[in-house]
């Protein structure tokens, strides 16, 4: 059985080392990465961009998420793609909690960008390359 030190917190550790559980058995969570894809209604990708790239993303990165992108389709003058990167997968739903219930997005962004998308996909995967300790500019 593996344990993750981060999950378990400091009073934690010393105790299971006390009762036998190997240090060895502790390991940190790999970042995760979520790939999202996002269709918006027709003409409206670049207002999207720039309240994304101006609003949302310096409010992600404040939090400590990572976001790399976006990237325009060139397939689909409607679609982008961006990643939206985690430490590890138990800090991603806090990280998300403190954007999406936060003022900028509850009072703000939710009522601007969510009218102009018309569907968005997210794909969760663990970072296995380390890219997310790559990324340059996103802290």
């Amino acid at each position: 059985m593996r344990f993750c030190r981060s999950h378990l917190g400091a009073l934690f550790f010393p105790a299971l080392l006390l009762i036998g559980v190997s240090a060895a058995t502790f390991t940190t969570m790999p970042p995760v990465i979520e790939m999202r894809t996002y269709k918006i209604r027709p003409g409206k990708r670049q207002e999207v961009i720039e309240i994304f790239t101006s609003r949302s993303i310096p409010a992600h990165r404040q939090i400590g998420m990572k976001i790399l992108g976006p990237f325009l389709s060139i397939e689909d003058p409607d679609t982008f793609f961006f990643m939206r990167g985690f430490p590890d997968l138990a800090s991603r739903e806090p990280m998300k909690s403190q954007f999406y219930d936060g003022p900028l997005w509850k009072g703000e962004l939710e009522q601007r960008v969510m009218p102009l998308i018309e569907k968005y996909e997210s794909v969760l995967v663990e970072d296995t390359v380390g890219l997310f300790g790559e990324w340059t500019g996103a802290d």
